[in-house]
C-alpha cells in the first residue's frame, strides 16, 4: 500500500508540475527608457509659393511664372521681369531632443532645440520693384519647439519604430539681415539600440525687414540619423 501510494504520489506530480510552470507568468523585457537624442540632418529644400513670397513682396504687385521665357516670372502687368539666379536646395543641420519624463514605448512629449543652414536665395529684377537686386546669403536658423512622440522600441537591438509632430519658433541670422521664423515638423523612422534613421519634413515661414519687410517658405525633406540615451 505505502509503495503504491508513493507510485501515485510520484504520477500526480510529474503530470502536475508541467501545468505549475506554465502557470508561471512570462515577463518581457522592457526597452530601456531613453531621456536624450542628439541628431544630424541632411536637408533637400523645396521653394514653396515662391512667386506670392518673396517675390510678390519685393516686388509690391502681383507676380506670375513666365511661361517659355528666359526668365522666370514677371509681373501681371509685363513690366517687372524677375530672374531667380540661385536658390540652393541641399542643407545640413543639428538638434537636440530632450524627453523629461523619458522615452520608451507608448506616447511622450518632448522638447527639441535645433539649427539648420537656409537656402541661399539670389534674385534680379529688371523693372520696377521696391529693391534692387536680392541677395539672401549666409542663412542660419535657430529654432526651438515642442511635441508628441510615438514609439514603439524594442529591447536591446531588437529593431524599434518611432513617429513625432513638433512645432515652434526661430530666429534666422544671415549676411541680409535677422529675423524670425515659425515652423511645423513631422515625421517618423526606426531604430535599433540606441541608433536610428528618421525621414521628416519640416514647413517653416520665414520672415526678415531689410531689405524691405517680406518672407519666404522653405519646406525641407529631412534625412536623420539618431543616437538616443
Amino acid at each position: 500500500m505505502i509503495q503504491r501510494g508513493l507510485l501515485v504520489a510520484a504520477t500526480a506530480a510529474v503530470l502536475f508540475f508541467p501545468v505549475l510552470a506554465s502557470a508561471q507568468p512570462y515577463a518581457a523585457a522592457k526597452p530601456r527608457r531613453q531621456f536624450v537624442t542628439i541628431s544630424i540632418d541632411s536637408m533637400r529644400t523645396q521653394p514653396f509659393h515662391f512667386a506670392e513670397h518673396p517675390l510678390e513682396d519685393l516686388v509690391g504687385g502681383p507676380v506670375a511664372v513666365a511661361q517659355f521665357k528666359d526668365y522666370d516670372y514677371e509681373t501681371r502687368d509685363g513690366q517687372t521681369r524677375i530672374d531667380v539666379l540661385e536658390f540652393s536646395r541641399r542643407a545640413r543641420g543639428a538638434g537636440l531632443t530632450i524627453y523629461p519624463f523619458g522615452l520608451s514605448s507608448g506616447t511622450a512629449f518632448g522638447l527639441r532645440a535645433s539649427t539648420e543652414t537656409l537656402p541661399v536665395i539670389r534674385i534680379a529684377f529688371d523693372g520696377p520693384s521696391r529693391i534692387g537686386n536680392y541677395a539672401f546669403t549666409g542663412g542660419r536658423a535657430y529654432d526651438i519647439g515642442a511635441g508628441i512622440f510615438v514609439a514603439d522600441r524594442s529591447a536591446g537591438w531588437g529593431l524599434g519604430s518611432q513617429a513625432f509632430i513638433v512645432a515652434g519658433a526661430g530666429r534666422i541670422r544671415s549676411g541680409l539681415s535677422e529675423g524670425k521664423r515659425v515652423f511645423a515638423e513631422g515625421g517618423g523612422g526606426l531604430s535599433s539600440g540606441p541608433f536610428g534613421v528618421e525621414i521628416a519634413v519640416k514647413f517653416a515661414l520665414n520672415r526678415l525687414d531689410e531689405p524691405v519687410a517680406h518672407q519666404f517658405f522653405t519646406v525641407p525633406v529631412v534625412l536623420r540619423g539618431t543616437l538616443s540615451f
